[in-house]
């Protein structure tokens, strides 16, 4: 099963993938948080699989956060507004 099958979220949902030492996924979780936006969190450096999912869609570089939504499609280190826009 694929990183992006296995992943998907229900519609309306979001995935987010994280690393532990980002900063950039600290401040996106935070923003999210506060805004009552939920997300499954899946850390690629735990989560067989998902680090090439996220270098695949990111042309091979493991670049986080990166979000899939639950129509397939990915954001990388979207803004806030961008996540709401999509959802």
């Amino acid at each position: 099963m694929s990183a992006t099958t296995e992943h998907r979220p229900a519609e309306g949902g979001v995935t987010m993938f994280t690393t532990s030492w980002c900063g950039y996924c600290r401040n996106l979780k935070r923003q999210m948080d506060r805004e009552g936006i939920s997300y499954r969190e899946v850390n690629i450096e735990e989560v067989a699989g998902t680090a090439d999912f996220v270098a695949e869609v990111n042309g091979g570089n493991q670049t986080v956060p990166t979000l899939l939504f639950s129509d397939g499609t990915t954001a990388t280190n979207p803004s806030l507004a961008e996540v709401k826009s999509r959802l």
